[in-house]
Parts: structure tokens; sequence; C-alpha cells
């Protein structure tokens, strides 16, 4: 009976704590999956979709469910950029592509972030996961060829790089999330590139001694060999990031201070790499069976908010970077039933929908109806000016430039937030949304898919009566292309789509069709 009592008091006293620390100012988390297709999740595509995602549905339940929303790209740390920053990524040298090995901070140090807003608001923040936005790594030009082998599968490192991965390894990194608005870190930064180990804040736990097992680099499992913890495995890592994300949920709990967690999740991007309770889950392929284990974590992380006595006044936001990646099995298991797209054309790197529109959940107490469906367009940058306007904070006209506030959506408004959007593809193909229609300034995908009539330059489609992009209007319609032409062009000069002063963009920014592009690099 004391026991019990004991147990009772101090988990009132836990809910007290938690509820006086952040009564006026709740609690956000934010979950950010890597390549989780819009049909991957079934509250999304329930009459097409064969992999059981019952956490995630729970949370759509829970909360609202967008049907248009969108990452900023068809690939990962374009779509990072953005979400944390509220401005489009092709604004910055990264206009294609991803962020390389061992790349550069692509988020400037000045640049606003999420998580410097809501440290500015009193906030602990953390970021638990996978980060790709590059770091200010201690290696020089000279040292970057002993980081990666000589030959393919290479067998074992050399005395002379054991060496100089001790001496690099054993020094602080700057540049990553502790030096852009978190307080915390924790994560493999890329788990499918070196170095294969985890790190915490500024520096790697433990020295990479040896190259990662050439076994582990076949069947969407890591992609480069590289410098790896001795005996790395790849299977630990999801289940680390839910452990951490519920220590730090707890820990915060205990705190007079309201926390924010940004947990961009490592799957189901590969490595897929998924563990024995999972493994033939979904008796669909491994890649299903890893959206299960990732449904899981979600769902171990959202039962730690419970146990925190914060779940009341917490905010979730859970989406994804991308679409689907189309090289994990698509074909096979749309054989079987389940179509990672849903309804939508193309996969992850395209132009077309299938690329970059998401799944897109916000949870939020007492303010969002359960069980809501928004059909309007929104987009990752809103979160900045989401969080913003729930903080009764004026961003400046050098932040958050492309980030409209959710705010009114959430609270049962059902108007237009933002006029227009712009995602792009992995090789950079810009695909303009204004309304319902979409302006693609190319024949094809501008990414891993094919297809597109190619004597049609440019694509045009009224996603209203024509979702799947089926009928190209360009040809019949070309005063809207010039419209849509003109709109891109504004947002690119304007340097920001909200209203405000005008902005300069990083670089200059490369216009479509590329035989249209300025020849001279300027800022622009």
């Amino acid at each position: 009976m004391k026991t019990c009592l004991a147990a009772l008091t101090t988990c009132l006293f836990l809910c007290a704590q938690a509820f006086a620390a952040t009564a006026d100012k709740p609690n956000i988390l934010i979950i950010f999956a890597d390549d989780l297709g819009y049909g991957d999740v079934q509250c999304n595509n329930p009459e097409r979709s064969k992999i059981p995602t019952p956490n995630i549905d729970k949370l759509a339940s829970q909360g609202m469910r967008f049907t248009d929303g969108h990452s900023s790209s068809g690939v990962c740390s374009p779509s990072r950029y953005t979400l944390l920053t509220g401005r489009y990524h092709w604004r910055t040298r990264l206009q294609r592509g991803i962020v390389g090995v061992l790349g550069q901070p692509l988020i400037a140090p000045d640049r606003m972030t999420l998580g410097t807003l809501a440290k500015q608001q009193g906030y602990r923040t953390a970021c638990i996961g996978k980060w790709h936005l590059g770091w200010d790594w201690p290696v020089t030009k000279e040292q970057r060829p002993m980081l990666l082998p000589d030959k393919k599968n290479a067998v074992a490192a050399t005395e002379q790089q054991v060496a100089l991965w001790r001496d690099i390894f054993s020094k602080p990194i700057a540049g990553g999330p502790t030096t852009r608005g978190f307080d915390l870190y924790f994560g493999t930064d890329v788990p499918n590139h070196p170095p294969f180990c985890f790190i915490e804040n500024d520096q790697t736990i433990g020295i990479p001694s040896e190259f990662l097992s050439a076994a582990l680099l076949d069947n969407n499992q890591a992609s480069i060999q590289g410098p790896a913890l001795k005996d790395w495995k790849l299977e630990p890592i999801l289940p680390a990031l839910g452990e951490r994300s519920a220590q730090f949920i707890s820990e915060s709990a205990k705190e007079q201070q309201p926390f924010l967690l940004y947990l961009p999740l490592t799957s189901p991007h590969t490595p897929i790499s998924v563990n024995a309770e999972w493994k033939g889950k979904s008796g669909l392929n491994p890649f299903a069976d890893f959206v299960m284990e990732t449904d899981a974590v979600v769902g171990r992380v959202l039962d730690a908010l419970e146990k925190s006595g914060t779940a009341e006044n917490t905010i979730v936001i859970f989406t994804a970077d991308n679409g689907c990646a189309p090289y994990i099995g698509v074909k096979d298991l749309e054989a079987k039933g389940h179509y990672p797209s849903g309804p939508l054309r193309g996969y992850k790197s395209d132009a077309w929908e299938g690329g970059h529109r998401v799944p897109f959940i916000v949870r939020w107490p007492g303010t969002v109806k359960q069980g809501s469906v928004c059909h309007q367009l929104v987009y990752q940058a809103d979160i900045l000016r989401t969080l913003a306007e729930l903080w009764s904070v004026t961003l400046p006209d050098y932040a958050g430039e492309d980030s409209f506030s959710l705010m009114p959506l959430l609270k049962g408004e059902d108007k237009p937030i933002r006029k227009n959007a712009v995602s792009a593809s992995k090789d950079g193909v810009p695909a303009v949304r204004s309304g319902p229609w979409k302006y693609i300034p190319a024949p094809g995908s501008g990414g891993w898919g094919s297809g597109g009539d190619q004597s049609q330059p440019v694509q045009l489609y009224n996603l209203a009566d024509d979702l799947g992009e089926t009928k190209n209007l360009a040809g019949t319609m070309p005063e809207k292309v010039a419209e849509m032409k003109a709109l891109l062009e504004k947002l690119i000069t304007d340097g920001r789509s909200t209203p405000g002063v005008r902005q300069k963009n990083d670089v200059e920014v490369v216009r479509y069709p590329r035989e249209n592009s300025p020849k001279k690099a300027k800022k622009g």
C-alpha cells in the first residue's frame, strides 16, 4: 500500500511540475521521419497502404492531418534546412543534391532556427537524430583522402590512417547543432556516411579505429566506407534515438523550463537495418518492416510524453523530409498492393508530388480539433512563424522569409494561409504551386524519375482535377505558364515569399529551363 501511495505521489508531483513549467509555453516535439512516403502512412492511404502504422495513425486521430503538406525538396538536406529556418533552401548554395560527406555547415551561424527562436523564449532545446546539415570538421583538405579507403571495400586501415583518425576524432567538431540553436545533440549525423559512431554535442563517442565492414555496404545498408568504431552495428541506431528522446523528455519534465525537441529520425531511410523483432513483420519487404519499426519508435516517444505528464501541454508535429525512395523495392511493394506515394506521381528526388508531398500531422490538445483534416497548402517552413505567433514574437525581416503561420488552420479556419509555394527536385528543378496550379519548368521529374513528354519543355497541372499529374496543360495554356513563370521569378528576386523588406539570396539562383539560366554568378 505504501509503495502504491509513494508511486502515486511521485506521479502527481511530476505532473504538477511539468504543468507548472510549461503552462504558459507548451513544449514542442517535432518528429521528422526520413524517406517516409505520403502513402506509407495508413491514415493517408487507407485503401492502398499495406503497412500498419498504428502510432502515427493514432497521432492523426488525436490532432489534425494535412493532405497538402510539403517539404522543401525531394531529398534530405535541403528539406532539413527549410524546416529549421523557415527559408527556401534554393536561396542557399545547396540548390541541388545534398550536403556531401564531411560537408561544411549549410545554415549560416547568424541565421535564426527553430532552436534559436525557442531558446530566446527560455526553452531547453535538443536535436536527437540525423543532422546532415554539415559541420566544421577538424580535417584539412590534404587529410580528407585518409578518411576514405584507397580502394572499394577496403579490409583494414593503415597505422597512419588510424593515428590520424585518433587525432581528428579526439577534437571538438564545430559548426554543428549546438552552434545552431540546440543545447544538446545526440545522433549519428548521417547513419549511412562516415564517421560510423554516435556524436554527442560536439564530440564523437569513442574514436573510430577501423573501416566499416564491407558486409554493411550492400542491400540498402551503408553507402560509403569510412572510419568506424570497432564492430559498429547499424541496427542499434534507431532504438538509441528513441531512448535518448524519452530520456530528454523525462528529464525536461523535472525542470522548471519548457522544452523543444527536434527528433530527425534516421528511418526508414537507408541503412534499412531492421532489428530482429521487426524482421518479416510486414510480410512485404525489409523497407516495410522498417516503417513498422519506425512507427514503434514514434509510439515509444509519445508514450514517454504520457509518462512524464507533459503530453497535454505539448505540441507534436510529425512529418517527413521527402517521399519514399524508389530503390527500396517500390515496384515489388506496389505489386503486393502497397503504394508508397498513394495517389501521387513520383517518389523521392522528383519534382512531381510524390517527391515532396509528405505526411504532416499536428497534435495540440485543447487547441487542435481531434480527428480533423485540413486540405489547405502548407509547408514545413511554416513551423517557424507558427511558433513565433505562439510566443507573440515578430520575426525580423531577415528571418523566416518563406514561413507563414499555421495558427489559423490549427484553430479551425479553412482559408489559405499561403498563396504559393516552391519545392525542388534532387537536381534543383522547381515545382511551383499557386493555389491548385503547379508549374515545373522541365520536361521530366528533375530527379530519378523518368517520363514526361519531351516535346513539352515545361509542365503545367491543375491538381484540383488531376492530383496524379497525368495531363500536362502547358501546351494549351501558354498564358497560365507565363503567369507561373513570372511568379517564380518574383519569388526569386524578392528574396522572400512573405510580406516584408526585400532580401538577398545567398548566391545567384539558377533559373529553369536551364538554357535560360544566368551565365554569371551574382547576388540575386
